[in-house]
């Protein structure tokens, strides 16, 4: 099964708590439980789980107050509220807030476990994508999605700019020259193709590195381009 999957429950039900935890730890995960408001909001940021069960009901601070704040720092964590207010407005709310599944008490703990495991199996399938990320310092390149991040910033490019991007990074830290990238992706090496490599450098340039650091594209004068963090 690999590493245990961590769950972090914050309930200030004993009873319900050490039920939860004792069920999950027969099934394989490690668990850590929280009583109130305040301690699970310290034990989320601080530590790391796959997944969070949020009473909605808790002395310190409330789960909504709880979920607003975990969602900040840490967006992607899976976070399942548990409580026994069912109506419309109180599972509206913890969406707002962030919540990403609602289960009204009392409930059954297959329901939860099953709940559970559809956030598991749909992280470690969102892992397994990001290995395909191409990365250096803060820019990522998606060859699979075509998305390029930039310090979290989504960044448009062009199909041709996404090409020379993504031929950069995959040589990242190399000298390539305009002949280099004219064979692997204009398909001829004219004297224009490599003039047309320079204008496209120049847009990179400007959507990818002008408002941002490190610099990233350098150029090597009679050499050709590298991409590399600017030390």
């Amino acid at each position: 099964m690999g590493v245990p999957k961590k769950i972090l429950i914050i309930e200030d039900d004993l009873r319900i708590a050490q039920n939860i935890s004792k069920g999950l730890i027969e099934k394989g995960f490690e668990t850590e439980i929280a009583f109130d408001g305040k301690i699970g909001l310290k034990l989320a940021l601080h530590n790391d789980f796959d997944l969070i069960l949020l009473d909605l009901n808790l002395p310190g601070l409330n789960g909504y107050e709880v979920c607003s704040e975990v969602r900040k720092k840490k967006p992607s964590i899976p976070i399942i509220m548990l409580t026994a207010l069912g109506e419309t407005e109180d599972k509206i709310e913890g969406f707002e807030k962030g919540a990403d599944d609602y289960l009204v008490k009392p409930f059954d703990f297959r329901e939860l476990l099953a709940r559970i495991n559809v956030f598991i199996k749909r992280n470690i399938n969102s892992d397994y994508e990001k290995i395909n990320t191409l990365k250096i310092a803060n820019l990522e390149l998606d060859p699979d999605s075509k998305i390029v991040m930039r310090d979290g910033q989504n960044i448009e490019l062009t199909p041709k700019e996404f090409s020379l991007l993504e031929y950069l990074i995959k040589n990242k830290g190399k000298v390539v020259s305009k002949a280099d990238i004219a064979e692997n992706l204009w398909d001829h090496n004219s004297q224009q193709s490599l003039n047309v490599i320079e204008v496209y450098i120049n847009f990179l340039r400007k959507k990818v590195d002008k408002e941002f650091t490190p610099k990233l594209i350098h150029t090597k004068t009679g050499m050709g381009y590298i991409l590399k963090e600017d030390v």
